[in-house]
């Protein structure tokens, strides 16, 4: 998986380049999300594995059926990926141009892992402190998962602060297997 986060990065950067030049990283982010989905669906993806099909094809089909939704530049952006065999890097492409842009605007997308669902209070008081800790504006996704039992898991960046009950009982039982 990191193999092909380092193959998509140039490729992320380019289009983060071009997409803040153009002041259109919304934009670019809503084609890049949507080629990205586009390119994993079963149909597309035998294509950019078939020999019979060249890669430039593949484009023109996803322009085709995107219709409106990709810009002249984003279809030149795509052919390129195609002339370097690079289409299937779509969706690491993605992720890492969310990246930039949350780097650019100053904000920081983060996942909480918690076993109920958080309350307003709870997540506004969560994104204040995150806030603070990391000096953005912080956009909070909540996820549930039962196996947390209590407390929560939170996913900022590359760090992760575990603050669940599974996370000290598992810190507890290694301290005690020592």
């Amino acid at each position: 998986m990191s193999s092909l986060t380092t193959l998509a990065r140039p490729y992320a950067k380019a289009a983060f380049e071009l997409a803040r030049d153009e002041q259109a990283l919304a934009a670019w982010d809503d084609m890049l999300r949507l080629a990205g989905e586009m390119v994993t669906e079963k149909t597309v993806a035998v294509l950019l594995e078939s020999p019979h099909v060249s890669q430039d094809e593949v484009v023109k089909i996803l322009s085709d059926a995107a219709g409106n939704a990709f810009s002249g530049k984003f279809t030149d952006f795509l052919f390129v990926l195609a002339a370097n065999g690079r289409l299937s890097l779509l969706p690491q492409a993605t992720t890492l141009f969310r990246q930039f842009r949350e780097t650019e605007e100053n904000r920081l997308s983060v996942r909480v892992v918690s076993v109920v669902p958080l309350d307003e209070e709870q997540a506004s008081r969560l994104k204040e402190a995150l806030a603070r800790r990391f000096e953005c504006e912080i956009e909070l996704d909540n996820e549930i998962d039962k196996n947390v039992i209590g407390g929560a898991v939170v996913y900022a960046g590359d760090q992760v602060i575990d603050g669940s009950l599974r996370g000290k009982l598992e810190k507890l039982s290694a301290t005690l297997a020592n």
